[in-house]
């Protein structure tokens, strides 16, 4: 092996990422959204109009992940769709009031996981893990493009 496993960060961030995943979705379950959906509706929330790849770029998922979220909560009645005004290709997206309400149940409970893990560090400590993340994924993006 190329370096011994007590050397390795990606598991330790893997991890880390599973607990999140895992705890938001149980949050949101009583909301009856999925992750995925709940990260839509949470952007849709800040961007109405936003197209679906947009929406993709900012839910870090790709365009045809997010066609499917669409889709679902487009039958929900969470979101409504329609053509841009100038750019006949793109659909518009934005929540409806029912959107709204699956948003705020779901934003109330996984809110708490949010405070949870921001109580384990001082102001201090939640800049510098930020920053550290953010040099993780850039010496990520470095490693990928070496391949």
């Amino acid at each position: 092996m190329g370096m011994p496993a007590d050397e390795r960060l990606g598991l330790d961030i893997k991890r880390a990422e599973q607990a999140l995943i895992a705890a938001k979705q149980a949050a949101i379950r009583p909301a009856g959204l999925t992750v995925p959906q709940y990260a839509a509706l949470f952007a849709l929330a800040d961007n109405p109009g936003i197209s679906g790849a947009a929406l993709a770029r900012a839910c870090l998922v790709t365009p045809q992940a997010m066609t499917v979220v669409l889709k679902n909560l487009e039958e929900r009645g969470f979101i409504e769709r329609s053509p841009h005004p100038w750019h006949r290709n793109v659909l518009e997206t934005r929540l409806t009031e029912a959107g709204r309400a699956a948003l705020e149940a779901a934003d109330e409970r996984a809110v708490v996981v949010e405070r949870t893990i921001a109580a384990e560090f001082s102001a201090e400590e939640r800049k510098t893990l930020r920053d550290l993340l953010a040099r993780c994924g850039e010496a990520i993006t470095r490693a990928a493009q070496q391949l």
